[in-house]
C-alpha cells in the first residue's frame, strides 16, 4: 500500500470515530468507549445562557428544563401525568443524575408510577416542553402560570426577569388537564 492510500485510510478511519461520536450514541459497537483529552460524559443537567432569562437549567442535549408549580418541592413526586406528561414529559435517567460545572442545585431522582427514574433540582421534578424545538428556546416559560425555567441553583424563575418568589398558580386546572 503506498503513503497517499495509507493517509487517505486513516483520515476516514479518524474521521470516522470523529462523526460516530456527534450521532448520540454514547457507545461504539463493540462497546467500549473511546475519549480523548478534550472530552467528557455529557452531564444530566447542564447551564445554558438565555437571552432574556439568563442562565437556566438544560437537559443533555441543551433542552430547556421546567419545574411545574402543582409539584411540591422536596416531595419526591411528580402531580404531572396522562396529558401532562404527554406535552411536559419528565426528565428521566437510568443511574444517577450528573450535574454540569454550572449548576449548583442539588440533583436528586425519585421513582415515578410508570418506573421510571425523575431527576429533581433543588427538589423541584424536572421536565422538557414538546414544543421547544431546539436548544435555547424557552416556549414553556409561565405557561399555565404553573411552568418554569429554572436558575443554576435550582429556583423557579417565576417571570421573564429574575423574581424568584414563590409564585403559585390561580388556575383551576389539574395537571392531567392537556394544557398543562
Amino acid at each position: 500500500m503506498d503513503v497517499s492510500r495509507r493517509t487517505l485510510l486513516g483520515t476516514v478511519a479518524v474521521g470516522t470515530v470523529l462523526t460516530a461520536g456527534c450521532t448520540g450514541n454514547s457507545s461504539p459497537p463493540g462497546g467500549d468507549r473511546m475519549t480523548t483529552e478534550t472530552e467528557s460524559p455529557t452531564a444530566t443537567v447542564q447551564v445554558r445562557s438565555h437571552p432574556e432569562l439568563g442562565g437556566v437549567l438544560v437537559g443533555p442535549e441543551g433542552m430547556t428544563l421546567y419545574a411545574f408549580d402543582q409539584d411540591t418541592q422536596g416531595s419526591g413526586e411528580s402531580t404531572c401525568s396522562g396529558g401532562c406528561l404527554e406535552n411536559w414529559p419528565a426528565l428521566t435517567v437510568d443511574g444517577e443524575p450528573s450535574a454540569g460545572r454550572d449548576v449548583t442545585a442539588a440533583l436528586s431522582t425519585f421513582e415515578r408510577d410508570d418506573g421510571t427514574t425523575q431527576v429533581a433540582a433543588n427538589g423541584w421534578p424536572l421536565y422538557y416542553f414538546t414544543p421547544d424545538e431546539e436548544p435555547g428556546d424557552a416556549t414553556g416559560q409561565g405557561a399555565s402560570d404553573a411552568w418554569w425555567v429554572l436558575r443554576p441553583d435550582g429556583s423557579p424563575v417565576r417571570s421573564t426577569g429574575t423574581d424568584t418568589g414563590s409564585g403559585g398558580s390561580e388556575d383551576t386546572a389539574t395537571p392531567t388537564d392537556s394544557r398543562y
